[in-house]
């Protein structure tokens, strides 16, 4: 039996004797220190794959792999050649000199060929080295090699420029890819819409004030129009125009909005009160007061009727009980001058003279806290990027998280909305205010109303936002007012002009656009219809 020997990788130095040979001691003799490169014995043979790994910093022995550092010379650069001769065609002039060859087509220098490969780090190369890199590529240290342009100046915030610019294009050439008419209206060649209305209503009386909303259609196929301290109803099946009563002395009418079904509309006042009317019978119903300032916008939502006042509160008001406000939203430091509830019922959003759109959560209780106190909400989403009043908002009907907002003179900017995120998804700029959003219930499109310089109508394509028609000039003032038909397939704007101008939009189905024109046609015939 072997006595026990300690294994070799738990020994330590002193247990490991090697004995000093006289061979080994004249071996040690031969060695001098002059040079830090270690020489092989002659009795070890160096092999090239051996060679090969040491330069590459790899040596293996045994299946076992150890880095090491090595330090290799620096990098000499090739001798000069004269480079091969390029064949060329008989259509290729032969170039000698370099600074003649066209600027497209890249100089492969000499010098460029030398270069190391290696990052240009000011921090781990050395000056030198950094200098002669600057030296042979002639880019500036600190400049991007990719950087083919310099960046373009920041745009001005002075958009009157652009605003003449806008204003006098009908005067020059027409742009590709539209058609003028007479009136200056265009529209694009694979989309064609109608650019004169239908129909037109003379409007006396209608005021042309951009935070108003005055104009209103319902499902039942009437529009609602106030014209000064009056409200008048054109009802579209038979053509009758049947006036909804007067604003009381000393006020003016500032909103209108019809429910849901029809039956029921809202009228605004300027002094902060709402009223609530039969449309069938033609009778007030209610007034609900408390607003301190005039009501410029209303919604309806079921049976909740919310306002938006002056003094940049949200009101929701019962038109079932008594007490009728039922909850306040406070998010608004100016008018509210935008409100639209969503279809569902579960988000409304309002827009503002403060350039702020809230979204807010559309769940109410059905009765209040206790005495006078109302449940008061907080904005799920606010958004303060358009640098002008607010006026035009609108949901989608086919995708409800999407919300479109539009912004007034110094804006004049189209946002479309996540409501789930929160997030921006579209933008878009308009040559002028943007008064009005409606999505079409039928195609993925938006239309938009703006008023100076243009005075115009706009359809967009959604998700691209790319302008597919446009009517310039649909009224001689400003398009200030629109409504949608309950059709989907009509728009009707209201001006400055005082008229009120029925335009065929979309197409819907061809049964439903051939009772839509007997109606309109057989209510209609003079063209012109007076409100007075």
């Amino acid at each position: 039996m072997s006595a026990f020997k300690t294994p070799s990788r738990r020994r330590v130095r002193s247990e490991v004797k090697t004995p000093l040979t006289p061979s080994l001691a004249s071996a040690l003799n031969g060695v001098t220190l002059d040079s830090p490169v270690k020489r092989s014995s002659s009795s070890i043979p160096v092999t090239d794959a051996f060679q090969r790994q040491a330069s590459s910093g790899v040596i293996r022995k045994g299946g076992v792999e150890s880095r090491i550092d090595v330090v290799v010379l620096d990098y000499v650069p090739p001798p000069i050649s004269k480079p091969a001769e390029v064949k060329r065609s008989r259509s290729t002039p032969a170039i000698k000199n370099v600074a003649d060859r066209d600027r497209f087509i890249t100089s492969r220098e000499h010098n460029l060929e030398t270069l190391d490969p290696m990052a240009l780090n000011t921090k781990s190369a050395s000056p030198g080295h950094t200098a002669r890199l600057v030296e042979a590529t002639g880019v500036p240290l600190n400049r991007r090699i990719l950087g083919y342009h310099l960046p373009p100046p920041t745009a001005s915030s002075d958009t009157t420029l652009a605003l003449q610019r806008e204003f006098a294009r009908p005067l020059y050439a027409n742009r590709p890819g539209s058609l003028a008419t007479s009136t200056g209206s265009t529209t694009n060649k694979t989309r064609k819409i109608s650019t004169q209305p239908e129909r037109v209503l003379d409007a006396p009386g209608l005021v042309d004030d951009f935070y108003l909303n005055l104009v209103s259609w319902s499902s039942l196929n009437c529009v609602a129009v106030s014209l000064d301290t009056s409200t008048y109803i054109w009802k579209a099946d038979t053509g009758a125009v049947v006036q909804m009563g007067e604003a009381p002395s000393g006020t003016y009418v500032s909103s209108v909005n019809f429910s849901a079904d029809g039956a029921f509309l809202g009228i605004g006042l300027g002094t902060g009160e709402v009223e609530l009317w039969d449309v069938e019978r033609g009778v007030k119903l209610r007034t609900m007061a408390g607003h301190q300032a005039q009501i410029a916008v209303l919604s309806w939502y079921s049976h909740l009727l919310s306002s938006g006042c002056g003094d940049g509160s949200v009101w929701h008001h019962d038109v079932r009980v008594p007490r009728h406000k039922v909850m306040e939203l406070l998010g608004h430091n100016g008018e509210v001058c935008g409100l639209q509830w969503r279809k569902d019922g579960e988000l409304i959003a309002s827009g503002g003279n403060d350039n702020v759109v809230n979204i807010w959560d559309g769940r109410v209780g059905d009765t209040p806290v206790g005495g006078d106190t109302v449940a008061t909400g907080n904005a799920k989403w606010t958004k303060r990027n358009h640098t002008a009043a607010v006026k035009a908002l609108a949901w989608s009907p086919w995708q409800p998280n999407l919300l479109a907002s539009g912004g007034g003179t110094n804006d004049a900017t189209i946002n479309v909305w996540n409501s789930t995120t929160g997030a921006r998804l579209h933008t878009v700029t308009t040559p002028s205010q943007i008064t009005s959003l409606h999505f079409s219930p039928h195609k993925k499109e938006l239309l938009s109303t703006h008023g100076y310089p243009t005075n115009a109508i706009g359809v967009w394509s959604y998700p691209s936002l790319e302008k597919v028609a446009e009517i310039r000039d649909a009224h001689d003032s400003r398009v200030l007012y629109s409504a949608i038909s309950p059709g989907g397939d009509m728009v009707v704007t209201g001006a400055g002009d005082e008229s009120l101008k029925f335009w065929r939009i979309w197409d819907t189905t061809s049964e439903t656009k051939k009772t839509k024109t007997a109606r309109l046609e057989g209510a209609t015939r003079s063209g012109v219809l007076s409100l007075r």
